[in-house]
């Protein structure tokens, strides 16, 4: 490394990266710096594809080297992303993915469903890699939800083949059963059935997997936070008391499995239910707050018709709500991998 590609790599270690605190050279960010005549050129690897802060690092960039370091005049920056990896995913879980996020609610109908498929569209919009699993196994929406409600998937090599929709990978017992006909499962055949969904599928490299669950602390929450490392949970509530206060049940749940909250969602905010519900609730339990998804019946509509808003009305007030949603849950995922390694460890898998 010859004396100016060392002063230039100095000047980037004083660049913050803002969600992480930490600066963007000890944090493995920094790959590929060359220098030639007066242009250095490097690539910045994100934490996530869906990373809304690549001004910011340009602009830090270049106030930490233009002017400080001698003989530099620009910089000419790439872009690359990978999702860091969970360390306790890795080894102990026989699919390729690198975290894995748990989407609860604490009561029904405040929309959990709507969220995870939103919230997965959005990432996978990015360009991340991402899975879809409805852990609802007794009463399935993500197919109807996804627009894949009459899909069978294949299988090959002893192995199920998730559908796609959006560009997710999508998998839910209503997929194999007629929709007519009721899943009638007791505690331990519930567990088997979760399990399954993550053991017998081939689900291929995943950035993030998402898991709607049903709502409540009953068999299904507690069988996958107990059989599966998960990387956080996302709290759904509505504005109003009673959804708050079921909602605390579920963030009490998660707190006492020592699986962290990665910050609770305000959804359907607005003149009819009213707005701070959520809000405050993040506030009283010290975890934060991701965000308040207005109430629209195009949301609605898109769920019934297998549209998710986030794609189809991206522009809209709920389309980008949808879009900071995930934005901040890619961040949270990355603030806890950082408390998991000195490190992030952007290499363990592809």
């Amino acid at each position: 490394m010859t004396d100016q590609t060392q002063q230039v790599m100095a000047a980037l270690s004083t660049v913050i990266e803002p969600e992480l605190h930490r600066d963007i050279v000890s944090l493995n960010m920094v790959r590929d710096l060359t220098i030639q005549d007066g242009v250095a050129r490097f690539t910045i690897v994100l934490t996530t594809p869906a990373c809304p802060l690549k001004n910011v690092f340009l602009e830090r960039c270049n106030a930490a080297v233009i002017g400080h370091v001698p003989g530099i005049e620009k910089l000419d920056i790439r872009w690359d992303a990978q999702v860091p990896t969970d360390r306790q995913i890795h080894g102990r879980l026989d699919v390729p993915m690198r975290s894995l996020i748990a989407v609860a609610s604490g009561k029904g109908g405040v929309g959990k469903s709507t969220v995870s498929t939103n919230l997965a569209a959005a990432l996978a919009d990015a360009g991340a890699r991402v899975g879809l699993i409805d852990g609802d196994i007794l009463n399935p929406n993500i197919p109807t939800m996804t627009g894949l409600g009459f899909g069978r998937p294949k299988v090959v090599d002893g192995k199920m083949v998730p559908l796609e929709a959006y560009g997710i990978k999508v998998m839910s017992t209503g997929f194999l059963t007629s929709p007519d006909k009721p899943m009638i499962l007791r505690g331990p055949m519930l567990h088997s059935a979760i399990r399954q969904l993550f053991t017998d599928v081939n689900w291929g490299q995943l950035d993030y997997m998402i898991v709607d669950l049903p709502p409540g602390t009953g068999d299904a929450p507690l069988s996958l936070a107990q059989s599966f490392p998960l990387t956080g949970a996302v709290i759904v509530t509505q504005p109003q008391d009673v959804a708050v206060s079921d909602a605390l049940r579920s963030i009490a749940m998660f707190e006492t499995l020592n699986v962290p909250t990665l910050g609770v969602v305000e959804n359907m905010a607005g003149d009819f239910f009213g707005e701070g519900g959520g809000e405050k609730l993040a506030q009283q339990r010290g975890v934060p707050f991701l965000g308040r998804i207005p109430l629209d019946a195009e949301v609605r509509k898109g769920g019934d018709f297998g549209r998710p808003v986030v794609v189809t009305q991206p522009d809209t007030p709920a389309g980008q709500a949808f879009q900071k949603l995930a934005q901040t849950v890619a961040a949270r995922v990355s603030v806890v991998m950082l408390h998991t390694a000195d490190v992030i460890p952007l290499n363990i898998i592809g």
